[in-house]
């Protein structure tokens, strides 16, 4: 439920009943009296309920956790998220028990949530947001792999004069990869293919 009119005996009983039934405080919503009503002779005869119309503010961030909520709960999953925002990063800080589940082989289950979670929260927004989903810190230590990887590929590719193309992999991850090979005078990288199996791939110069 996103909208609804209700009607009560005041406005701000009206307004108080629609936050109820939405179960959220005032400043998520907005509200558009209809009918402010009348009291009425000796607050009877006469008498005309207010009748308010509430929407709830549509927020993106808020959006995706309560997907990412669901989905979760879906897997029998109950964990504490905490949300981290940085500008338009927004960091979902997962924790509790049995989230390994969460994270799969690899990181692929975990990527996979990930870009579902970035197109729910993005589909009715224009303010574009860049969600990122990190498991009992799971993204820091990837992070280290990832580094080890890039440039050990990166090796590779010098060594042997030819192109090394990556698994596909989450923008975030490729961005890690792009920012360690960046100072490196002897390769470049690129990222090729479409979302959500596109790849990073590195050249010799």
């Amino acid at each position: 439920m996103k909208e609804l009119t209700v009607t009560g005996p005041t406005v701000d009983e009206a307004v108080q009943d629609a936050l109820t039934q939405l179960n959220v405080t005032r400043d998520k919503v907005d509200i558009r009296v209809i009918d402010e009503g009348k009291k009425g002779l000796l607050g009877l005869f006469g008498s005309k309920p207010a009748v308010v119309f509430v929407k709830l503010n549509y927020d993106s961030v808020d959006e995706a956790r309560d997907y990412l909520q669901k989905v979760l709960t879906e897997m029998e999953i109950h964990p504490e998220i905490k949300v981290e925002r940085n500008g338009k990063e927004v960091i979902f800080k997962i924790t509790g028990e049995d989230t390994s589940a969460i994270i799969g082989r690899r990181g692929y289950t975990l990527n996979a949530l990930q870009y579902l979670v970035q197109l729910v929260g993005n589909k009715n927004t224009k303010q574009f947001h860049t969600f990122i989903l990190d498991v009992e810190n799971y993204r820091e230590k990837r992070k280290e792999t990832l580094t080890t990887l890039a440039n050990r590929l990166a090796d590779k590719a010098v060594a042997t004069r030819r192109k090394v193309e990556l698994e596909p992999m989450p923008a975030y991850e490729r961005k890690v990869i792009h920012t360690v090979l960046s100072e490196r005078r002897d390769i470049r990288t690129e990222s090729m293919g479409d979302e959500p199996h596109r790849y990073l791939t590195i050249f010799p110069k």
